[in-house]
């Protein structure tokens, strides 16, 4: 709502990069999805991203620093061999675009990494993270970004999906889930209030900070009240405009 800039960091487009060589690994024949192409798919990833946002270049201000910021993006896809075998798959879609409405009027929308289909019709959505999984406290936070799929595509198809699997590149671990219908039908209710919570807020722009570690990763704290900043001045809610997708927004 203030557009307030954000700076992009290494981590990110490190995991931008990542998730476009997957998508593009999954674009080849399934004899040739073999490490050494998945490498091969590194440096031209950059190199387009970096031509479509030039300022990207600023974060590598040395060569030597760009050369081991691809090297941790071999590591990751390293990593992503050592969970699965893209030979012996066939995904229905990458980066796939899903957006339902619920009764109440509110549009869910968002980007699944990977859908992968049965030919008996079940359903697996399949998420790529290039940080750290969460320690088992934080698993129900990490899933709620895959129910939130999950409920898009059960309304879209009428399918609860067999499982839900995200895939921890860095520390080669994945961490599986298998939702029900009463359990999505009690999501859908908690983001139809949670979205009742927005509107009332949006009336007063009374938007309250809650703090947590990612605050530590956060280029506004000059504006948070949190850590003793103003915020500016409310511009009023929003009119809906869905302007132009980036590789960057859809990173994770």
């Amino acid at each position: 709502m203030d557009r307030l800039p954000e700076t992009p960091t290494r981590a990110q487009i490190r995991g931008t990069v990542v998730h476009a060589v997957l998508e593009q690994l999954y674009g080849l024949p399934a004899a040739e999805r073999v490490p050494e192409a998945a490498h091969k798919l590194l440096g031209p990833t950059w190199a387009k991203l970096s031509e479509q946002a030039p300022e990207l270049a600023e974060l590598f201000p040395e060569s030597d620093d760009l050369e081991q910021w691809l090297a941790s993006a071999g590591e990751l896809i390293d990593g992503y061999f050592t969970l699965e075998d893209p030979r012996r798959l066939e995904p229905e879609a990458c980066e796939l675009l899903v957006e339902s409405e619920l009764p109440s009027g509110v549009l869910l929308r968002g980007y699944i990494d990977r859908l992968d289909v049965a030919p008996t019709g079940e359903i697996r959505v399949v998420d790529y993270k290039t940080g750290a999984a969460p320690r088992e406290i934080g698993e129900a936070k990490a899933l709620f970004q895959m129910k939130f799929y999950a409920l898009v595509l059960w309304r879209l198809r009428g399918v609860v999906p067999r499982q839900l699997r995200l895939m921890y590149l860095s520390d080669r671990q994945s961490l599986a889930y298998t939702p029900d219908e009463a359990e999505l039908q009690r999501f859908e209710r908690t983001l139809e209030a949670i979205w009742q919570a927005v509107m009332r807020a949006a009336k007063t722009g009374d938007f309250r900070p809650n703090k947590s570690r990612l605050c530590d990763y956060c280029d506004h704290k000059a504006f948070c009240p949190a850590f003793g900043g103003t915020p500016p001045e409310y511009p009023g809610w929003p009119e809906p405009d869905p302007g132009v997708e980036t590789a960057l927004d859809r990173a994770d």
